[in-house]
Order: structure tokens, then C-alpha cells, then sequence
């Protein structure tokens, strides 16, 4: 595989602990190589060693010498992301004679686990744009899918994923978003918060109610961006995800044509978890890039870092440290890639193995992250230093996609009601 480039830059004058530091993904590599341990090509195919290599090489070429600025001056990376999609990344399980690559979801958890050691918050965002393209592909008509999908798999437009709202974060299926029937049109009021690339993509799959109260209630609308009544709020200031904006998309009187409707009426809150399952995959995956990159900046800081005499590395107490994070690297991986297997297979245990590796995941990359960030010192809180924006940029993910709590819900209900 190919080298992985800096992720990170020290230009501070006086500082005795100047270098770059490098990810580096090459087996063949007798220094600093991705020890074999959590080497993420083991037990893949030829073909997925592949596009995974290719992943890899996106992200150190195209991604990591750009995560800082970003991430610092908040910018939307629409031209790379479409380079992405020209290596088959904009829609990547999405069917091919739409213009997807038709991967496995195993597939893409590989890829965006590799995209994500270059820059999660774009990583994340590609996978959002990737659920909300398999969602009109998945349940929409010939002539939508014909309509939407190929602009999406080559990201000449962008989507974004509408289920929150202000008073309905957790509890979804409690939305507000009304859509009226007039006609051969919907008329749409109301207004959903946190939406990644709101504002400025093109495309919004939105959850809205048809009906009564409660999940049967819900249906779903795809808006196009320039439709009159639809409106966003102001950029969100956040902790992480910076390359991607967030906004609140409000509807006031929004006209949206009865043939935008993905299914029938009262699928929407079955369409949209549907889509989130693969979601919860989707965003372990990016934790899982994050993580790998922290550990092997950990690894290279204690290999040089010196402190009483000698370096870090020979600190029993740190090593001890690194071979839990390691532990807790490669654990996270498996129940992700076994995650992925059983939703692409449709197994019984899908829905409950999407929400063990989502909240499992998303925790303990966080906290290798974060360990890495404290085995930096001083030097991991600074923002020369790559460590710090994976430990900011993963933090969302015990949040987004269904909190981490409502996992253990799904979980905890699957084991007593099944028992």
C-alpha cells in the first residue's frame, strides 16, 4: 500500500520536536510500517486489498494535506469529493445502472474506514451523501431513481439526510414536518436541525408527516434546492466536522411534487431506519480510520519523544497503553466488518449488530483518540497536530445517527423481547 502523507505540520520556532509526522501503509516498510497486528488489509480479498488501496491513496493525496485548513477555515471540499466520485465513491453501494459502484456494504466500510485516515468530517459527510443516494435507489421508482441517482454517484449534486428536528432528536418518530396532500403536490411546514450540508446541496431526503401520530404517520420527500418555501438557517459553529457546513433546512409553504414521494405513504419512518442501519456501519467506519491514524501517530511520538533520559517507547506504562488502544482498534474492527456482513445478508441480527457496532465502535475509537491525544502531552492539544481534530472530528459519532444511548435501547429490547 501506498505511504500515507503528513497529517500534520509543526512550524513553531524553538521547538525541539520538529518533524512531520507520517501514517505510513506499506507492508513492505522496515521502519514505521503499519504493524501487522492492525494491519487493515488482513482477511480481505484481492479485489478489496484493491479499493482499499486506492482509498488509502485518495486520502493521503487528495485528503490529508488538506484536513487542517478544512477543518480551520470550514471548507466544503465539493472538487475533491467529486474526484472521490470518479473513483466510484459517490455511491458506492448504490446499483450500478444508476451509476453506483454496487459494493457490498462490508465494501464500504473498508473504503470509508481508509477515506477517514485523511479527514473524518468529509469522510463522514461522503457516507451521509452515499445513505441518501441507496435510500432513492433502494425505494424509489424507475423514473426517480433514473432522475436522481446518476447526478448523485458522480456528486455533481450533493444530498443531505432530513430526520431531526428541534423537538425530535432521540425520539424520531415524534416529528413535526408536515406535508399536506393538495393536489399533485405536497405542501411542507415546518423545519429540521443539524443537517449536514444544508444549505448548500442540492438534494434533501426528508421525513415528514402525512398522517396521524406516531412512526406510520411519516412519509418521505425528496426536495430539490431551489424549490419556493424551502429556506436554511444560519451555519452552525461546531467542535469537529468543520469541512462540512450545518444547518437548519425550514419549510414554510413548500411545494414539492406528489412524484418525489420514495414509496407509499406511512414508509417514510421505515425507509429512514432502514437507511440509518446502514448509517450506524457507515460512521463506526469512519471512527475506525480515526482511530487507526491515532494510533500509529501515538506510536511514532513514543518512538522519538524523549522524557527522563529516554524515549517514551520504553515506558512499560505507555506500552501497556498502546497495545490496549490496539486491542480496542482491531475489536471495534471486526464487529464492524461482521455488522456490515450481516446487514448485507439481511440476517435476523442486523439491526441489533448495526447498533452493538455503532455504539461500541464509536465509543472506544473515541477513547483511543483521545488516549493518543494525552500520550502527545502538551504538543496533542495543539492544532499543528493531527491528533487533536481526529479526537474533535469523532466525537459527533457517540451522538449522530441515533445516540449511543438509544443503542442500547435497540439492543437491550431485541435481548428481553426475543428471550
Amino acid at each position: 500500500m501506498a505511504a500515507l502523507g503528513p497529517l500534520s505540520r509543526i512550524t513553531r520556532l524553538g521547538c525541539n520536536f520538529c518533524r512531520n509526522h507520517r501514517l505510513v501503509f506499506n507492508r513492505n516498510s522496515q521502519k514505521r510500517g503499519i504493524a501487522s497486528c492492525i494491519d487493515p488489509s488482513y482477511g480481505l480479498t484481492d479485489e478489496q486489498k484493491e479499493f482499499q488501496k486506492v482509498a488509502f491513496d485518495f486520502a493521503a493525496n487528495e485528503m490529508a494535506p488538506h484536513m487542517a485548513e478544512w477543518d480551520q477555515k470550514e471548507v466544503f471540499p465539493v472538487e475533491t469529493m467529486r474526484k472521490a466520485a470518479q473513483l466510484g465513491f459517490g455511491g458506492i453501494y448504490t446499483r450500478p445502472e444508476v451509476g453506483g459502484s454496487g459494493l457490498s456494504r462490508l465494501d464500504t466500510s473498508i473504503i470509508f474506514e481508509a477515506l477517514s485516515t485523511g479527514c473524518v468530517s468529509t469522510t463522514a459527510y461522503i457516507s451521509i451523501h452515499n445513505m441518501c443516494a441507496w435510500m432513492i435507489d433502494t425505494f424509489g421508482n424507475d423514473e426517480q431513481r433514473e432522475r436522481f441517482c446518476p447526478d448523485l454517484c458522480s456528486m455533481e449534486k450533493f444530498a443531505s439526510y432530513c430526520l431531526t428536528e428541534p423537538g425530535s432528536g432521540s425520539d424520531a418518530a415524534s416529528l413535526l414536518t408536515s406535508a399536506q396532500r393538495k393536489g399533485d403536490h405536497y405542501v411542507l411546514n415546518g423545519s429540521k436541525a443539524f443537517i449536514s450540508g444544508g444549505g448548500d446541496t442540492d438534494v434533501y431526503v426528508v421525513m415528514c408527516r402525512t398522517g396521524g401520530k406516531g412512526p406510520k404517520g411519516i412519509s418521505c420527500l425528496v426536495v430539490e434546492k431551489g424549490t419556493p418555501g424551502l429556506s436554511f438557517g444560519k451555519k452552525e459553529k461546531k467542535v469537529g466536522w468543520n469541512s462540512q457546513p450545518t444547518r437548519a433546512v425550514i419549510f414554510e409553504d413548500c411545494s414539492v411534487p406528489a412524484t418525489n414521494r420514495l414509496g407509499e405513504e406511512g414508509q417514510g419512518f421505515n425507509i429512514a431506519m432502514k437507511g440509518l442501519n446502514g448509517g450506524r456501519i457507515n460512521i463506526a467506519s469512519c471512527s475506525l480510520g480515526a482511530a487507526h491514524a491515532s494510533v500509529l501517530l501515538a506510536r511514532d511520538h513514543l518512538l522519538v519523544r524523549k522524557q527522563f533520559g529516554e524515549t517514551l517507547a520504553n515506558n512499560q506504562f505507555l506500552q501497556f497503553k498502546l497495545a490496549e488502544m490496539a486491542t480496542k482498534l482491531v475489536a471495534s474492527r471486526l464487529l464492524v466488518r461482521e455488522a456490515a456482513t450481516a446487514l448485507q445478508e439481511n440476517r435476523a441480527d442486523a439491526v441489533s449488530l448495526c447498533s452493538m457496532a455503532k455504539l461500541f465502535v464509536t465509543d472506544e475509537c473515541f477513547n483511543v483518540c483521545n488516549q493518543a491525544l494525552q500520550m502527545h502531552g502538551g504538543y496533542g492539544y495543539l492544532k499543528d497536530y493531527a491528533v487533536q481534530q481526529f479526537v474533535r472530528d469523532i466525537r459527533v459519532h457517540q451522538i449522530l445517527e441515533g445516540t449511543n444511548e438509544v443503542m442500547r435501547m435497540i439492543i437491550s429490547r431485541n435481548l428481553l423481547t426475543e428471550s
